[in-house]
């Protein structure tokens, strides 16, 4: 592993417009009381998470600006493909390893990133307007990137791993159930239960991104060889590609506390 190079936490900036003139009233800032357990540093001291959370989105079905950035990520993708395979494209590398580190086979249950490099030859898939945005970005800077509808958030984001009681809103067979993660996975979570299970593999029902989501959190999961910078750059492309006249944003990048300072968050 490349030599670690912890992340201070920034705190969570005040709610600032973003092409705006004027804004509506805003949601409770989301991220301000955002936690990463310790037990999660452990497994990787060089992860950090870029938290970005926006109000004043205008949703909808898939469109032209979403299809003109997934087949810019699409080109991408197929060109770092033609050399090499996923497994071995290092940013996707760090992610089966942190998997492997919490006990889950990474060949069966793939990162988010390397779910999408996969698709890439054939096609990354088309959701809805947020959904593909922050799809192509994940792509196109090779960083796990998930978005959560805040309207069905329920308290402050952490990420910790599960003690096996947390449920988790999914499907089976077509039917919605209720799930629990087995203890230690690592895992999403809001105070009614877990919102993405495996850091970064599959969403809730309860909190993923539809086509009427206006004010949403995104999350992007960071490992080396990813700098902060670079983690930063991507949310802000991001961000510019967001839909909305009259967004309102906040944003916060945890990593591992110093040894010498105070644990943040």
């Amino acid at each position: 592993m490349a030599e670690s190079h912890p992340a201070a936490d920034h705190p969570a900036a005040p709610l600032t417009d973003h092409r705006a003139d004027h804004l509506a009233d805003a949601l409770p800032d989301p991220v301000a009381g955002a936690t990463v357990d310790e037990a999660v540093f452990a497994l990787r001291p060089d992860y950090r998470v870029v938290l970005l959370a926006v109000d004043g989105l205008e949703p909808g079905p898939s469109d032209a600006v979403g299809e003109a950035l997934l087949r810019r990520a699409e080109a991408s993708a197929r060109e770092l493909l033609a050399e090499r395979r996923v497994e071995d494209v290092e940013h996707v590398a760090a992610w089966r390893q942190a998997y492997r580190s919490f006990g889950a086979k990474p060949q069966r249950t793939r990162n988010s990133l390397e779910s999408l490099m996969r698709r890439a030859a054939s096609g990354l898939p088309r959701v809805n307007r947020l959904t593909d945005l922050y799809n192509a970005i994940s792509v196109l800077h090779r960083i796990p990137l998930g978005g959560e509808d805040l309207m069905h958030y329920v308290g402050p984001p952490r990420l910790i791993r599960s003690t096996g009681t947390e449920p988790f809103a999914t499907t089976a067979d077509g039917v919605s159930v209720i799930e629990t993660p087995p203890v230690g996975e690592v895992v999403w979570c809001d105070d009614a239960g877990v919102t993405c299970r495996r850091w970064n593999w599959r969403q809730s029902l309860r909190t993923r991104l539809r086509e009427d989501t206006t004010a949403a959190l995104f999350i992007l999961d960071v490992l080396e060889p990813v700098t902060d910078a670079a983690a930063l750059a991507a949310a802000a492309e991001l961000l510019d590609q967001l839909p909305g006249r009259a967004l309102r944003t906040t944003q916060r990048l945890i990593g591992r506390p110093h040894p010498h300072g105070v644990r943040h968050g």
